[in-house]
């Protein structure tokens, strides 16, 4: 799969919001060897961990995934990003899923994180050792974003 809307300049200046908002938060790269913008959107897009982001609705949107996060949520591009990120949890898992979205509004990020998620088709999968952090863009917070390296099917 290519990286979606490729001549999208809102993906690739996504892709450096999630890449500089990481950076700045956790003080090292989320990717390493990278040419350019361009660059690093595409080798997130393909990158070997999940990376997703939403939005700062009130019931926020995803905005983002890379291929990684769309092949074990089991969503295409289009279904992903026109999804409410909670639905991403089960409903029982929902209020661990809002107090982990909380701590991070607070402190700009947090890592280690893990928890149990649910695909579209209802497989469940608990992810491990998760980043999740704020995205901040001209000094405005425009979202959270998340990447996990480890999952296994449960």
């Amino acid at each position: 799969m290519n990286y979606p809307n490729a001549s999208n300049n809102f993906q690739q200046e996504h892709a450096m919001r999630l890449f500089s908002s990481f950076k700045h938060l956790l003080a090292r790269d989320l990717i390493k060897n990278y040419k350019n913008d361009y660059d690093i959107a595409r080798q997130l897009f393909h990158a070997p961990f999940a990376l997703v982001s939403h939005n700062t609705d009130s019931d926020p949107i995803f905005n983002y995934a890379n291929l990684k996060a769309l092949e074990i949520f089991e969503l295409s591009w289009e279904e992903f990003t026109q999804t409410p990120s909670r639905l991403s949890a089960e409903p029982i898992n929902q209020a661990e899923r809002d107090r982990l979205l909380a701590l991070v509004t607070n402190n700009g990020y947090i890592d280690h994180y893990s928890g149990v998620r649910i695909s579209k088709t209802g497989k469940r999968f608990r992810i491990k050792k998760a980043i999740v952090w704020n995205i901040i863009a001209d000094n405005v917070y425009t979202g959270q974003a998340a990447c996990f390296e480890e999952w296994a099917f449960i």
